[in-house]
């Protein structure tokens, strides 16, 4: 079965879409994290939250 971990990251009220997207494609492509969930709020503020597998070795017996 697949576990995932997740990170948010919150961008404040006026930063820019690519800065957001610049944040974003550096984690994704030095992190190896897929991009879970946007939201957007009223005041313009956004939370994303990013997610990345985690690998465990089964014992070999």
């Amino acid at each position: 079965m697949l576990e995932y971990e997740y990170r948010e990251i919150r961008f404040p009220r006026g930063t820019s879409r690519s800065v957001t997207r610049q944040a974003l494609t550096e984690q994704a492509e030095y992190g190896k994290w897929e991009l879970a969930r946007v939201r957007l709020f009223p005041d313009g503020s956004r939370y994303v939250t990013l997610r990345r597998k985690i690998l465990r070795q089964t014992p070999l017996m």
